[in-house]
């Protein structure tokens, strides 16, 4: 416990961040230097690399993330094989940068996410939300030798809480600005959103999931072209978007649903995509992904406007995660979002690729400084509270 004690105390440290999401394209490492705590964090990324998964693993990882074709064994001996993964992208990532995995001071890991059910049911007498990522840090502060927080989910869980989004906090702390009402929009899988009203203190913030980020482009690629990802927006540039299959997809339930939401694969998975693909099977597969990568556009803006507008417009949205890297999803936020300057993550000072990596590292940061980063008015917890398991080396 001195160990715990003297790093609680430490004002800089350098920290890794780990991500993978539910795409499972592969692993953000990043390396911070994280100077202070709270609203006194300063932080410098230092270096980011994304490593990759073995061939097939991500089949795996969906497959052990599909109700009625999960196996238990095999679930278990992922929760070990992705930490071993994540201990090999630690170590090529202090070897890139130069240091010794010996002079990183802690670990912050999101693990993979293979079920998020944050919505309670009745389950045996009880009311029963349920989070599971896997890539346990024990095994990762065992094998590094550097003391790993992960799991940050499960306690906002307990709590009634939706469990997500967590980057909120972190939105919050760097990004917050005194002359301006922003958002910072993550598309990742999923597509997350947080509102910075000008001038905003920590109770004042708002974020949610708003719907698909990449999630179904990816999956109508893949069923049509073969390919893991529309490179660019190529093809979504190359389709048009048709109007009955936009109508249908603006009527999800879950982009209508007020806030706190957050939401996964478990929503916008094989079976959504074979469901919506029956209905529409005789459109050209280019305006399919036209109308998908529109509809993770639209989405986020009928969120904004139904849920957040009436506060504030904002003057500044900046873009993060994979969707920054396509050009059809950041001319369409462009054009659905008028009034704001519409931006990569860079024009803030981070990488839009490797930001939820850096959000880790200072979640991290945060649970060891015993600083509270779940945000009750986000998630719909009923407090807010310290986040992460503490693995001791």
């Amino acid at each position: 416990m001195e160990l715990l004690y003297q790093l609680s105390k430490k004002d800089r440290k350098l920290v890794v961040g780990l991500m993978s999401g539910t795409s499972v394209d592969g692993m953000d490492a990043v390396l911070v230097d994280i100077e202070g705590s709270g609203i006194s964090t300063k932080i410098r990324q230092i270096d980011f690399i994304t490593e990759p998964f073995p061939a097939g693993f991500k089949e795996f990882v969906l497959k052990n993330s599909a109700v009625g074709a999960s196996d238990v064994a095999d679930i278990a001996r992922l929760n070990f094989s992705i930490s071993f993964f994540y201990v090999d992208a630690i170590k090529h990532l202090c070897d890139h940068a130069g240091f010794a995995l010996s002079d990183i001071d802690l670990i912050g890991s999101h693990g993979q996410t293979i079920h998020h059910l944050p919505e309670a049911i009745d389950f045996f007498g009880r009311k029963v939300a349920a989070t599971l990522q896997i890539g346990d840090p024990s095994v990762i502060a065992k094998l590094t030798g550097v003391t790993t927080v992960g799991d940050f989910r499960t306690g906002d869980v307990a709590l009634g809480g939706q469990g997500a989004p967590l980057v909120p906090y972190f939105d919050y702390l760097m990004f917050r600005s005194k002359k301006s009402t922003r958002a910072l929009l993550n598309i990742g899988g999923i597509a997350n959103i947080t509102y910075l009203p000008k001038d905003c203190s920590q109770g004042e913030v708002s974020g949610f999931d708003t719907g698909p980020g990449n999630m179904l482009i990816d999956q109508m690629m893949k069923r049509y072209f073969g390919s893991d990802y529309d490179q660019d927006g190529a093809v979504a540039m190359s389709g048009n978007v048709v109007g009955d299959m936009m109508d249908t997809l603006m009527q999800d339930e879950f982009v209508l649903r007020n806030p706190p939401k957050s939401t996964g694969r478990e929503r916008y998975g094989s079976g959504f995509v074979s469901n919506f693909c029956k209905q529409f099977e005789k459109e050209n597969p280019r305006n399919v992904v036209a109308t998908v990568t529109e509809f993770t556009c639209a989405s986020v803006h009928s969120n904004y406007i139904n849920f957040l507008k009436s506060r504030g417009e904002i003057t500044e949205l900046f873009v993060s995660g994979g969707g920054a890297n396509n050009k059809y999803i950041m001319d369409s936020l462009r054009r659905l979002f008028k009034s704001a300057t519409v931006e990569r993550a860079e024009n803030i000072g981070i990488s839009s690729d490797a930001k939820e990596a850096v959000c880790f590292a200072v979640l991290a940061n945060e649970t060891i400084s015993g600083n509270s980063t779940s945000l009750p008015q986000v998630t719909g917890a009923s407090k807010a509270t310290i986040l992460g398991k503490i693995c001791l080396p």
